[in-house]
């Protein structure tokens, strides 16, 4: 019946580049093989056939039609029946251009399925797709002179937070909580959007914003910290923007934005329709598929995805709901079933809705869902770094407003923890620790997240009839229902949640389902094989705490100290001591500041004595505080053949004895007085830190033909940001706790490397040089 009935149609879907969207593209292709299909997508930077080709057609979805039919006849066969158009629903006029308007108005019948679908969609955004998505559509095809069957796809959740029985009826035959002008809705997203990007550029907020970003990068130069202050409004905006659809549709009694928006489209099309015959499907949470195409089936991640898998790594053992209420998913091949059985079937007199849900036919229960992924995950653990496999917690039921006051408190001691930390002048593995604190903060964040975007849907008591979804089964021959199941008591949970969905979605997303085993591969031997990968083309250093476990001020102390008398080298220590939290500020202000302050201690110094004590100095003070490991590493790189190169701030006397390790130099060097034999404390040029030393190294890239994607650079603080954005490769070495956050967040390999053991422990930097008393005359 369903192939007799859509025989030679041209069906227009939009939404394909999505998960529904695909599912229904792959059904029609493979059990409808006498229509075409026009696929409307947005053009993006490849053009729009050449998304559908390998966006969607290649998509895992299509291999078992691939399979049959063999890979050369699957292509013959989707460019004789897929037409690409380029448009977008959430654009006036759908974007389309003349061609593609042709195209559309050629179509039989328009399956809409494109929607903003994330459940924190900011409001405009929701309002422009959810709303006027299908109305734009409606209004493109009265533009057309033509009137098409028009399938709109919509959520059972129109229905609000009511209790009990949700009907299939259009929302403007039921009583509505609130009356709403949809009109004046779209004018007050849109008016929010402005005041909201007003309210962001304020002054006051401006610094909030470049605070925060110095907060989290220290002193990472002028660009990254520009880049993560627009990083951070852009993100306050967009947070905004949500929290208002959020409210503004709890205000009216539905879950979320999402749901409010459908339900004002709805509506919209139904006032517009004109004479276009609509008809509108109501899918429940749609999830992994039951058997078609096959079973498990998922194109990213849905509603419950990232609640089961967080509970199977231990770190949610808590949620909003009771155990007696229904959890209303349904698998995604019913819903495609429905669909498409709809499209066959033609419009009515009067616009109808179909509810694809499973709480009436075959409640699934929230402690239903509990047990069954809890039997799994103790039967299949995810294991952890350590291989260890993981216990899922016991499950808690709470009430809707405990979970996110308790997670609230929780943030709150972290935050403050964290700022403690932040404070302490950490480094190398106590600084790890703060990356470990972060991740925490990350997973009290996320769990929050949770309970905020899905918390009322586990409250949601409403259920959600489907007599005309049964009616729609019966019209159906025995032939139709073997392809097109719409029957979801066919759903044995059991089965669905533990040997379909839960396997596939582990695999999905990739989570770590066995131990690696003695002999494989920790992450980090991983990444060091990558660096050390010998396609790697350059490695960069830093200096400080990267290659020893000294700085600027020691050396200056060596060299200052180095034929003073005891009791001018006690003052000189002492003189510098006192001046250490200024200076201390001011280096975690601007690097480059405090070199050019703290160079001019230089001034007078004598250019020929200065190059004497210096090359003593590395043996006494430099070698002795270096990282073997560190200097090895120089050395691995050399011999697989990359270039190697140090960029540091120290001056360059201080590190002209380790010319050797490296084919090249970057340092910083001083002025002379006018008779060269003095130095004036004024440096020659700005020195290569932040910013600049990330400048120094495209340059020296540049210079030698080098690609920096393919390269390596090692620091230790978030000074050093834009030298390790720069590089494929960035490493964090002994890195200050700022960094070590970033590392672990962003993947990063981090290196620990140490002195060795038992070398001198000088209290203070000074020489021992026997101090000649000049002779008078």
């Amino acid at each position: 019946m369903i192939s007799d009935a859509l025989a030679g149609k041209k069906i227009a879907v939009t939404g394909t580049t999505g998960f529904l969207g695909t599912a229904i593209v792959e059904r029609i292709l493979r059990c409808v093989p006498d229509c075409t299909l026009v696929l409307l997508v947005r053009p993006g930077r490849r053009g729009a056939d050449q998304r559908v080709r390998r966006e969607i057609l290649k998509n895992d979805c299509f291999d078992r039609l691939r399979d049959h039919l063999g890979a050369d006849e699957f292509d013959a066969m989707a460019t004789e029946r897929v037409i690409a158009i380029g448009g977008d629903v959430g654009t006036d006029g759908l974007g389309l251009d003349d061609d593609g308007r042709a195209i559309l108005a050629g179509c039989d019948i328009v399956i809409h399925s494109a929607a903003t679908v994330s459940f924190d969609s900011e409001y405009d955004h929701a309002v422009e797709v959810n709303l006027l998505g299908p109305l734009r559509i409606a209004e493109t095809l009265h533009d057309l002179d033509v009137c098409p069957h028009f399938v709109g796809v919509s959520t059972c959740y129109v229905a609000g937070n009511r209790k009990g029985a949700a009907a299939e009826e259009l929302l403007t035959d039921t009583p509505f909580h609130v009356e709403v002008d949809w009109e004046v809705e779209v004018a007050a997203a849109r008016r929010r959007r402005t005041d909201v990007e007003d309210a962001s550029r304020t002054p006051h907020q401006l610094g909030e914003f470049a605070k925060e970003a110095r907060s989290t990068l220290g002193a990472a130069g002028v660009a990254a910290l520009a880049a993560r202050s627009e990083q951070l409004r852009e993100r306050w905006v967009s947070k905004q923007m949500t929290e208002a659809g959020r409210a503004r549709a709890s205000s009216l009694g539905f879950p979320d934005a999402y749901a409010f928006t459908k339900a004002m489209g709805e509506r919209a099309l139904i006032e517009r329709r004109g004479d276009i015959p609509v008809s509108i499907v109501r899918p429940s949470i749609i999830e992994s598929a039951w058997s078609e195409p096959f079973p498990g089936w998922i194109r990213g991640f849905r509603m419950a995805e990232p609640i089961l898998i967080n509970y199977g790594k231990g770190l949610l053992s808590q949620f909003p709901g009771s155990p007696e209420g229904i959890v209303d998913v349904i698998p995604v091949d019913i819903v495609v079933s429905a669909i498409v059985a709809v499209a066959a079937k033609g419009p009515a007199a009067k616009p109808e809705v179909f509810q694809a849900a499973s709480g009436t036919a075959n409640p699934f229960r929230y402690s239903d869902l509990v047990d069954l992924a809890a039997g799994w995950f103790a039967e299949h653990p995810i294991y952890d770094e350590k291989d260890q496999p993981i216990s899922p917690p016991a499950w808690k039921y709470r009430d809707p407003g405990a979970v996110p006051n308790e997670l609230a408190r929780a943030k709150r001691v972290l935050d403050r923890t964290a700022k403690a930390l932040d404070m302490l002048p950490l480094r190398g593995r106590q600084a790890q620790l703060s990356g470990e604190l972060e991740e925490r903060r990350d997973l009290v964040d996320r769990a929050l997240e949770y309970v905020e975007l899905y918390g009322s849907y586990t409250a949601c008591e409403a259920v959600y009839q489907t007599d005309r979804l049964a009616a729609l089964d019966a019209w159906l021959d025995p032939a139709d229902r073997e392809v097109f199941c719409l029957d979801p008591g066919v759903i044995d949970w059991r089965t669905y949640v533990q040997d379909i969905h839960l396997p596939s979605v582990m695999k999905i997303g990739r989570v770590k389902t066995a131990p690696t085993g003695k002999g494989g591969e920790s992450r980090s031997a991983r990444l060091r094989r990558s660096v050390l990968s010998p396609d790697r083309e350059l490695a960069a250093f830093d200096l400080e705490n990267t290659l020893i476990a000294s700085n600027v001020v020691a050396s200056y102390g060596w060299l200052a100290t180095r034929r003073l008398d005891y009791p001018a080298r006690v003052r000189l220590v002492a003189r510098t001591l006192t001046q250490a939290p200024k200076m201390l500020a001011l280096d975690r202000a601007d690097r480059t500041d405090f070199l050019r302050s703290f160079y001019r201690r230089f001034d007078g110094a004598p250019v020929d004595q200065i190059d004497e004590d210096a090359l003593e100095m590395f043996s006494d003070l430099i070698l002795t505080k270096s990282f073997p490991a560190a200097i090895r590493r120089v050395r691995d790189h050399k011999a697989l053949g990359h270039r190697t190169v140090l960029i540091t701030g120290a001056l360059d006397f201080v590190v002209e004895p380790l010319n050797p390790l490296f084919d090249d130099i970057i340092a910083p060097t001083l002025m002379t007085g006018a008779d060269g034999r003095t130095y004036n404390g004024r440096m020659t040029d700005v020195p290569p830190t932040g910013e600049t030393r990330a400048q120094a190294l495209r340059d020296y890239a540049d210079l030698h033909g080098i690609d920096l994607k393919n390269s390596v650079a090692y620091a230790d603080s978030t000074s050093d940001l834009p030298m390790l954005d720069a590089v494929g490769f960035p490493v964090a070495v002994n890195p200050e706790t700022k960094l070590a956050s970033l590392a672990r967040r962003r993947g990063w390999l981090v290196e620990i490397f140490a002195k060795s053991p038992g070398g001198p422990r000088k209290l203070m930097p000074i020489g021992t040089r026997k101090i000649t008393p000049r002779k008078t005359a």
